[in-house]
């Protein structure tokens, strides 16, 4: 595997997660309650042996490079970094990353000089484990330039992916990037190749891109330099499955695309699930990294709490916390109730002394205010939420826009905007 380098693409401006994107790069967005999105797939990195690892980013990226660097420090006398790579304007390429493939082809000088046979390809933005070695194993064993790894998928959710067809061996014969109506029904398969079973077949006839490729080095480099095309997904990929071997790995396991404000509230609020949740953070034989904080304990005054993550250095009192990710140094006050939501925390505490000469002078404090009912919601890091505030979407809006006032609406979830005040009796 120190035959491996990887390349984590942090993606683009992230408009489908905004806010949550407003005021840091798509990776840096906070998860279940004390990492990052980046976490996932540098820490499958890691437990898979492969510690030559690139993170690529274009937009926001300060609080990710100061994730990475106080996050990720290998021993000096490793081979192992975690570096990123931000878009920069040189002389022969004045332009932004303009797609995947452009991003890597802007550094691709740089990738060539490490003497590694294979460059793995990974996004920034998706929940799941998996174990590289095996499949870069399954790469090398079908002799394959390029390697997919896929899985099925149902109607409803495949024109947001890079969908194929494969023969018996395989190998990719045809891909269509996003389709819809007519071009979308033509990609269904049997995905029983894929190894599921007949009824799941049934359900999900589709085979999807996971955004995670393996790719010879000199197939790559040739790949890009010979074209400039500017994404992997829509031209770079389908283009070569007819003049290379372009394998796919059918992936087991839970896997979930977090693009949108809706996936990953549900993302998030599935880890509380008992008693099995789809996803685990307690596996001790691949354990999800992220930065050490050395944090106190959370405090929990005379609370009732029932499925839900709480996150460290958090102070509650007496409140009712039910189906929820509380994250690092959330601060509840007594009579709240909070169901069915996700608090991101804060990044520092508030003393006690600033707290209460704030309260006399009106001042909304760090956190949510005593007798706050906050229900189906998203509320972003150092927000300040008054007393007998109710966010509960009272009006069953789907959509809103209303930045000014410090929350927005998608899909029927409150977001309240990283630092908002929102006042004392606001009704949401």
């Amino acid at each position: 595997m120190k035959n491996v380098l990887s390349i984590i693409l942090g993606g683009g401006a992230g408009t489908r997660l905004y806010p949550l994107t407003k005021l840091r790069a798509k990776p840096a967005v906070p998860l279940a309650g004390k990492y990052r999105l980046i976490d996932i797939p540098i820490s499958n990195c890691i437990n898979s042996d492969m510690q030559k690892i690139y993170v690529m980013t274009q937009f926001n990226s300060a609080s990710l490079n100061r994730h990475i660097t106080r996050a990720y420090n290998f021993p000096g006398f490793s081979e192992g970094f975690v570096e990123v790579l931000a878009a920069q304007q040189t002389k022969d390429n004045p332009e932004w990353f303009q797609g995947t493939a452009d991003a890597v082809r802007k550094y691709i000088w740089l990738f060539k000089e490490w003497d590694v046979d294979y460059y793995l390809i990974l996004s920034g933005d998706h929940l799941y484990r998996m174990d590289y070695r095996e499949f870069v194993q399954r790469h090398i064993d079908t002799k394959a330039d390029i390697t997919l790894s896929v899985l099925p998928i149902d109607e409803a959710r495949a024109s947001d992916f890079g969908l194929m067809k494969i023969n018996d061996s395989g190998r990719i014969i045809e891909f269509s990037e996003k389709p819809k109506g007519d071009d979308l029904k033509i990609m269904a398969v049997d995905t029983t190749v894929l190894g599921v079973s007949p009824e799941v077949a049934k359900e999900q006839p589709y085979i999807a891109s996971m955004g995670i490729y393996v790719f010879n080095k000199d197939v790559m480099v040739k790949l890009l330099e010979e074209s400039e095309a500017p994404d992997f997904g829509k031209q770079i990929l389908p283009n070569s499955a007819k003049d290379y071997n372009v394998q796919a790995y059918p992936f087991e396991g839970y896997w979930e695309d977090i693009g949108t404000i809706k996936s990953f509230y549900e993302a998030n609020l599935a880890l509380t699930q008992q008693p099995q949740p789809p996803f685990s953070f307690y596996d001790e034989k691949a354990p999800i990294y992220t930065r050490s904080r050395y944090l106190p304990p959370s405090k929990l005054l005379d609370c009732q709490i029932t499925e839900s993550i709480v996150g460290e250095g958090c102070i509650l009192k007496q409140c009712r916390i039910d189906h929820c990710v509380l994250g690092l140094r959330s601060r509840v006050e007594a009579g709240c109730v909070i169901e069915d939501s996700l608090l991101m925390g804060a990044d520092y505490y508030e003393p006690f002394a600033e707290r209460k000469s704030g309260l006399q002078k009106g001042v909304v404090p760090l956190g949510i205010g005593a007798e706050t009912t906050i229900r189906g919601a998203i509320v972003d890091k150092n927000a300040r939420i008054g007393r007998n505030v109710q966010i509960i979407n009272k009006d069953h809006v789907e959509e809103a826009q209303r930045e000014d006032e410090g929350f927005i609406i998608r899909s029927g979830i409150v977001v309240v905007l990283k630092n908002a005040v929102i006042p004392d009796g606001t009704v949401i």
